[in-house]
């Protein structure tokens, strides 16, 4: 809880730094990143939020018909991108580069707060190469706030007490 109430400050939104949520599904990774993605509007911030899977979709596409360089503005212009659902699916070697330039070109320009149930560990399994998820995190991690969240699914919770506590078997 301290480390969320630190982040809501937006002061690493002000020194142009990153936040990163690890921890398992239902844990409420995104819902702390769309707060603070609310919170920084209502500070006067420019917010664009995506997932991982979305952004490299439409960097592609825009890459095939030659509008890279002008879709890449939408990730890069906005004060916080934040990027959620990172490890979910793995990337091809093409996709993780355009995450890489990405991440390169708003490195100490804009925050980044991301949103991932994969340890950084793995990372290398999700870009699909360890150099280049290497490279990835070296710029996002270097001015960065993690914050790991454990625990069980909130959207299991009530669910599991409910099957638990049913003596009925479908």
């Amino acid at each position: 809880p301290r480390k969320v109430r630190d982040l809501a400050s937006l002061s690493f939104v002000e020194a142009k730094a990153n936040a990163a949520l690890l921890g398992p599904p239902g844990v409420g990774k995104t819902h702390i990143a769309v707060a603070l993605a609310v919170a920084a509007c209502r500070a006067g911030f420019s917010v664009y939020f995506t997932t991982l899977d979305d952004m490299v979709r439409n960097l592609r596409a825009a890459d095939e018909i030659g509008r890279l360089g002008r879709k890449l503005m939408h990730y890069l212009r906005p004060h916080v991108l934040v990027v959620d659902e990172v490890g979910y699916q793995p990337l091809e070697r093409a996709e993780a580069n355009l995450v890489f330039q990405v991440v390169s070109k708003r490195y100490e320009k804009g925050s980044i707060i991301l949103t991932s149930n994969k340890t950084f560990g793995e990372w290398g399994q999700v870009f699909g190469d360890e150099v280049l998820a290497t490279a990835i995190l070296d710029r996002l991690l270097h001015h960065c706030q993690v914050v790991a969240i454990n625990g069980p699914s909130y959207r299991l919770k009530n669910r599991l007490t409910a099957i638990e506590g049913s003596t009925d078997v479908a």
